[in-house]
């Protein structure tokens, strides 16, 4: 029985010396980092109109981003309190795209109020425990001994008036209940400032519902998109592959019966067989490849764009950097989002060359296909484009069309995503 009190005290202990280290390096960050950096950001941005904030206000703003993600990190794994991330997609180039993107964003301004506010809150919550603890054993270790020392008539908890058994008794028993309060409470004290936290820098009602009704749209765009690929499935293999085989079935069955009587004539049918045969093979290997290419699943990304690449009637520069293989769903939005873009190339763009640049920057797949042709491209009018950007959207990815009358036409794509393994070399 005693071992087990000693033990919950020793695991409470633990838990509340982490509580208070964690809370010191807290408090700490919240003036050493956040008041630098919303002064920083708030001067920045006062400096747009000259110019000095065009270079300033990025660079203030994304540490502001990245002071945030770390509490946002902290609150889930040190108290349990899981906070979203917020923010907009911003453009993967340009930095005053990026720029304009971040100050359109609410959650940018949401920072900002988070970081003013975390300075007196954050230093509260965040030293509380540790105080309790410190205030506690110098009550118990120091300050009852130095009364008997010193000869003072007065408590650090209240006027016991002489110090004698009772100051002396009073002093320990209040010290050692203010200390096991601030390690029994320290994390619940925690937990209370990274529900501060989340309050500011989660997702707002606003934005969850607003992600709820694009969810909505993407998947009832995907289910349609689905079900249109399904019945272009089921009419390719009726009108295609199935008509040939059962032409084929039929030439074998007339075949069998003109052996003996015409084998000239038999001879004639099982040769159309063969020729069918190889139309069949053929069209079922190109509905297969309209599902899933093979060379997308054994090359990934980079081998399946540059062997489509080789089978256009015009030179495509590729130039691909994705250091690993996204998930299979991804990979294959991807390809086929590059191979319909390269498709409107050929039929429409009258483009003597075309280029494509594949690049990951560590959440995202950017997706560029540019032609040097007549341009005019307008997504609204095809049903190409509009098909591929819902395909995207259902991966919260989005694309943007760049096409001035007289060229040159630029499609960026993007879809937020991870890479899961290393590439490896084709064998």
């Amino acid at each position: 029985m005693n071992q087990k009190v000693g033990g919950r005290f020793w695991k409470t202990a633990q838990r509340g010396l982490l509580s208070c280290l964690r809370g010191l390096i807290r408090a700490i960050l919240s003036l050493a980092a956040g008041i630098p950096l919303f002064v920083l950001s708030v001067v920045s941005i006062a400096l747009i109109p000259v110019g000095v904030g065009l270079v300033l206000a990025p660079l203030a703003l994304t540490g502001v981003r990245l002071f945030a993600d770390l509490q946002r990190v902290w609150a889930a794994e040190w108290s349990g309190v899981p906070v979203p991330s917020p923010y907009r997609p911003l453009p993967a180039r340009g930095p005053l795209r990026r720029l304009r993107g971040m100050l359109a964003d609410p959650a940018t301004w949401r920072d900002l109020l988070w970081t003013l506010l975390n300075a007196p809150v954050g230093l509260l919550l965040n030293l509380l425990p540790l105080a309790m603890v410190v205030y506690g054993l110098e009550g118990v270790v120091v300050a009852s001994w130095l009364g008997q020392v010193a000869g003072y008539g007065w408590g650090p908890f209240w006027p016991l008036g002489d110090w004698g058994v009772v100051g002396v008794a009073g002093c320990l028993v209040l010290g050692a209940l203010l200390t096991q309060a601030g390690l029994r409470w320290g994390p619940h004290i925690l937990k209370g400032y990274a529900l501060f936290v989340q309050s500011l820098l989660a997702p707002t009602r606003g934005a969850l519902q607003e992600r709820v009704r694009r969810l909505t749209e993407t998947r009832a765009d995907t289910v349609d998109a689905s079900a249109a690929e399904l019945r272009r499935i089921e009419r390719d293999l009726h009108d295609g592959a199935q008509a040939r085989l059962v032409a084929l079935s039929m030439n074998i069955g007339l075949a069998e019966e003109l052996m003996k009587q015409n084998p000239e004539a038999a001879q004639e049918l099982l040769a159309e067989a063969r020729a069918a045969s190889g139309q069949a093979l053929t069209e079922l290997r190109d509905l297969v490849r309209g599902i899933h290419p093979p060379v997308l699943a054994e090359r990934g990304l980079d081998g399946a764009v540059q062997a489509l690449a080789l089978s256009l009637p015009l030179p495509v520069d590729v130039r691909i950097d994705v250091p690993g293989r996204a998930e299979a769903p991804v990979e294959s939005a991807a390809y086929f989002a590059v191979a319909e873009m390269l498709a409107n190339v050929v039929k429409h763009s009258g483009a003597q060359r075309a280029w494509v640049q594949i690049e990951h920057d560590g959440d995202r797949l950017l997706m560029l296909v540019g032609d040097d042709g007549t341009g005019g491209a307008d997504p609204g009018r095809g049903s190409g484009m509009r098909g591929i950007e819902r395909r995207l959207a259902a991966f919260d990815g989005t694309m943007a069309v760049t096409s001035p009358p007289g060229g040159p036409t630029v499609v960026t794509m993007e879809l937020p995503c991870a890479l899961s393994s290393p590439r490896t070399s084709p064998s």
